[in-house]
């Protein structure tokens, strides 16, 4: 019995597991290369001035980090491009994706998702909060349920205080 004033948690009390998806954004920095820079007369690729630039640049300004490759003007970009950029980069970079840098903070936010273990969730309770200082794509919260339903007893979405029930383990 709580002594007279005495603030109880009851969220804490209730056996809930409070899930913030915060916590599964890499903490990587996310950057874009562009390959527009590199087009000549902003329309095409010389395959002899590109593999020169790929051979002479410094690619260390990319160590630790994600690396999202696009094309931000109207141009073809040969496949084998980002094949090479990839290739420059490897050594140097956590991970090399196609896509913006919102792009890629979602897929591998979905990445993290995917190899959570699931036996941390068997039977229990799940709040996976909804609201954030982030944007989280839709296909973020697929894969959260994805992961969790199989094993969880329930899962909510939302706050303790104020939740959506999502999913009810059949008794």
């Amino acid at each position: 019995m709580a002594a007279e004033g005495e603030i109880i948690n009851r969220v804490a009390k209730s056996g809930l597991i409070q899930l913030d998806m915060a916590d599964f954004f890499p903490s990587e920095e996310i950057v874009e290369y562009d390959i527009a820079q590199n087009l000549w007369q902003g329309i095409a690729l010389k395959e002899k001035d590109f593999r020169d630039f790929i051979k002479g640049n410094d690619w260390t300004e990319y160590e630790g980090k994600h690396v999202g490759l696009i094309c931000s003007a109207d141009a073809i970009v040969p496949s084998w491009a980002y094949m090479l950029l990839t290739s420059a980069l490897q050594e140097f970079a956590v991970s090399i994706h196609f896509g913006t840098k919102n792009e890629v903070e979602q897929a591998l936010l979905v990445k993290s998702i995917e190899v959570l273990n699931q036996e941390d969730y068997t039977d229990k309770r799940i709040v996976i909060k909804g609201c954030g200082d982030k944007p989280v794509s839709e296909s973020a919260w697929v894969a959260m349920t994805n992961k969790l339903q199989p094993v969880a007893k329930s899962i909510m979405y939302g706050e303790p205080c104020s939740t959506v029930p999502v999913y009810k383990k059949p008794n």
